[in-house]
């Protein structure tokens, strides 16, 4: 099992405190913005407070081939935080129990755990009905080893959803790095070949598009138009369908804001374009987030900030549905980021 240092902990620690610092005004604060829980209470809703227990999320490691600008969970190479065999099997334990019945593998690169693999199978086995594994694409070039990985994930059903900042080679390099949009087109010719992202196919292909700027995305309906004749015309790929996702204020998006001296616009543009409707349908009150070390959280955002669930139930090894559909949601001001205009999931837009 990775573990880290009393040096990395502390790190890691400063890093959290101080983007939660700067979020809740203390540091570059961004005018006299509202804070998230004012917000909502103003629109009648309340505290949030979890629904029934649909979608279990879990982190698998921040290990990554690549180093995305605007990375929330500031993957990459040199990240050593990996889920071991004893936490994945905690979590399978889980899986057998829990009402949820979507499994949702992110990471880092997921398919980066040497026990991946392993993983899915033994998931599989337990039932899970919709299977999610979240794929950068590249990872299915990096290495021989991964060639194989659109027929793994094909043999296992696997809804594959990869991200892909836009359908031209020069937006898509320029948030992840030379060489990454023609990988992408590799890897996703290769995920066609056996049948993913074709019309009727079972095997479901979704792309996710996010900002490579400081402005949240357009028309989700729209941008999927627009990226299917794209994609259709110039390279004869297909897939489902395109989700949306408003970059969250923290990580490596918040180090860009703070450095273009962007921030205080975002986060103004963030709360003028608050949707009460949206917040009936965030991702943290129908999931669970759990991290590479088996904590939890109520979304992976909360997760990268260091915010774990508010209940005495904390870590997947003392996992109680019912207990924990008992807490309240921990939120900050990163939220605004999941209700803003069309609101904003992992599953992308929400209204």
């Amino acid at each position: 099992m990775a573990t880290k240092s009393l040096k990395a902990r502390q790190k890691e620690l400063a890093e959290t405190n101080k983007q939660l610092e700067i979020l809740n005004g203390g540091l570059f604060a961004a005018g006299d913005l509202p804070y998230f829980r004012d917000k909502i209470a103003e629109s009648g809703q309340g505290a949030l407070r979890p629904r029934k227990l649909e979608i279990l999320q879990i982190n698998v490691g921040y290990m990554c081939n690549q180093v995305c600008e605007h990375c929330h969970v500031d993957a990459g190479p040199d990240r050593k935080e990996i889920m071991s065999r004893e936490t994945m099997q905690e979590c399978l334990e889980v899986i057998r129990t829990t009402g949820a019945h979507t499994l949702d593998l992110t990471g880092g690169a997921p398919e980066m755990n040497p026990d991946f693999r392993w993983f899915v199978e033994e998931a599989s086995k337990a039932g899970i009905a919709d299977f999610i594994v979240r794929s950068n694409l590249t990872i299915m070039r990096a290495n021989k080893k991964y060639h194989d990985l659109p027929e793994f994930f094909a043999r296992y059903k696997i809804h594959v959803v990869s991200s892909l900042p836009h359908y031209t080679r020069g937006k898509t390099d320029k948030q992840r790095g030379d060489g990454v949009f023609d990988q992408s087109v590799k890897a996703l010719r290769e995920l066609n070949r056996v049948g993913y992202g074709m019309p009727g196919s079972p095997l479901l292909l979704d792309l996710v598009y996010n900002p490579s700027g400081a402005f949240l995305p357009g028309d989700q309906a729209a941008l999927q138009a627009d990226f299917k004749k794209a994609l259709k015309e110039d390279f004869g790929i297909e897939f489902h369908n395109l989700f949306t996702i408003t970059n969250l204020p923290i990580a490596r998006f918040l180090d860009y804001l703070i450095a273009s001296e962007n921030y205080e616009d975002y986060m103004t543009a963030l709360v003028d374009a608050y949707n009460p409707e949206a917040v009936k349908n965030v991702m943290c009150t129908n999931t669970v987030s759990v991290s590479w070390d088996g904590w939890l959280y109520d979304c992976d955002f909360n997760q990268m900030l260091g915010l774990k669930v508010g209940s005495r139930i904390k870590h997947i090894r003392e996992f109680h549905e019912d207990l924990l559909q008992e807490r309240e949601i921990v939120i900050s001001q990163h939220c605004y980021g999941c209700t803003a205009g069309a609101g904003s999931s992992c599953q992308g837009a929400v209204t």
